[in-house]
């Protein structure tokens, strides 16, 4: 496993515990080289998810880290935590490879996103779907908040 801190490619693992009920492997490894400490998982590997993108023809392997990227934005300065956000990656991640379709379109994923955030944090929804939705002028940022108001 390559050193994230200086690249050396030999590390020791320290502990090694499971997680998630047991879907993934946390290991504890520290750089024979530099001596520094770093988390790895190891997960299954399964087929993987194709995303089609809103234009209907164009097509991507399923991204994780985009969609954590995204969400730690709409998060940014809230009081989420990274597990909660990664949490709710692992339940949306669950419920596409549950689903048994082989693709999902990236409006499928933005829903599923704005579901979750909708039960984190109110103010990152909004911040996400603004985006999302293209919010074209503040009528539209209003209708948003108006239906969020409604649902309470």
């Amino acid at each position: 496993m390559k050193c994230p801190f200086c690249g050396f490619e030999e590390s020791k693992v320290i502990d090694s515990r499971p997680t998630d009920e047991g879907e993934k492997i946390r290991r504890r490894r520290e750089c024979m080289s530099c001596g520094k400490r770093f988390t790895t998982y190891e997960i299954i590997e399964s087929v993987p998810i194709v995303v089609v993108k809103k234009d209907g023809k164009s097509r991507e392997v399923f991204d994780r880290d985009k969609l954590f990227n995204g969400m730690m934005r709409a998060c940014e300065k809230r009081p989420v935590s990274v597990s909660d956000i990664e949490r709710a990656i692992d339940e949306i991640e669950a419920e596409i490879q549950n689903s048994l379709d082989r693709e999902v379109t990236s409006v499928r994923i933005g829903e599923l996103v704005m579901d979750k955030l909708k039960d984190i944090d109110e103010v990152a929804y909004v911040r996400f779907a603004s985006v999302y939705r293209q919010f074209k002028d503040i009528n539209t940022f209003m209708s948003e908040l108006k239906k969020l108001l409604i649902e309470e």
